[in-house]
């Protein structure tokens, strides 16, 4: 997990939007169907700029911050219609190949709103939340607005660490749209978190990536969609020609329920269904 890879883009700042407005939907899919709609997708769009960096792929690594009573995990669980998640993330292993992104994921219905203020990784240490927008090299308003009101639901919920989130995402983007995506994220698995600051390099990830999550007897991959509100033809069609079932899936509950069932402690929903032929 933590070995060099010589195919790590060097990400910087720029790189990355700090204000996205869209929709997702996310589908479970079997590794056999990955080839199929790449060759389905490959006439609309090209690997994105990270992905075509870095060979193939990147790795992705997420601090969730949660509250002592888990009110982020649980406005999942119970599909609140108006929900956020805070997080920190990262890009490459080891981390240090990519800027810390502080961000507020919204989700209002079907609508995805994600707020991101860029720091530099050295920046992320202990004593980051006193820090003022004014020190830390915020290129933009929004970065700096989006940088307070990051600390004042940090504060205001008594967020703590919960779990690191680690995976694999290749990902594709439209040649022809203004912003239209095709992701498949692969080898997740996640870490208790002991120190918020090393990025999990001083523990043991677990993997989750596995069908015990979904009652499958295979390793599902998450495949997600992700657009403006003008969702091009061509995505519809992809639903169509694969009969895509929409589900949910929160890579950060899902860490909490795998965590839940190895451990014994707290709620582990569809366990009874872990037992199922």
């Amino acid at each position: 997990m933590t070995s060099k890879n010589s195919h790590s883009p060097k990400f910087t700042d720029a790189d990355f939007s700090t204000q996205l407005d869209r929709y997702e939907a996310k589908y479970i899919i079997t590794r056999d169907m990955i080839e199929p709609i790449k060759r389905f997708i490959k006439p609309y769009c090209d690997y994105d700029k990270h992905c075509a960096a870095a060979g193939g792929h990147y790795r992705i690594i997420t601090l969730q911050l949660d509250n002592p009573a888990m009110s982020l995990h649980g406005a999942k669980e119970w599909e609140a219609t108006h929900r956020f998640k805070l997080r920190v993330r990262t890009y490459g292993i080891p981390a240090g190949n990519a800027p810390v992104f502080l961000e507020i994921k919204r989700k209002y219905y079907e609508r995805i709103i994600k707020s991101r203020a860029i720091i530099a990784f050295e920046d992320w240490k202990p004593g980051v939340m006193n820090r003022l927008s004014s020190e830390l090299n915020l290129k933009s308003v929004t970065e700096r607005e989006t940088f307070r009101e990051f600390k004042r639901l940090y504060r205001e919920l008594g967020a703590e660490p919960k779990v690191y989130v680690l995976y694999d995402r290749e990902a594709f983007s439209s040649r022809f749209d203004h912003y239209a995506r095709i992701t498949f994220d692969t080898k997740l698995c996640y870490q208790p978190v002991k120190d918020m600051y090393d990025w999990g390099a001083n523990g043991r990830f677990i993997s989750m990536d596995s069908g015990m999550v979904r009652n499958r007897r295979e390793s599902p991959v998450v495949l997600e969609v992700k657009c403006t509100e003008q969702v091009p033809t061509w995505m519809i069609e992809l639903v169509q020609e694969f009969d895509l079932q929409r589900v949910g899936n929160c890579k950060y509950s899902t860490a909490i329920w795998m965590e839940n069932l190895m451990t014994g402690v707290g709620a582990a929903p569809f366990a009874d269904e872990f037992l199922d032929d």
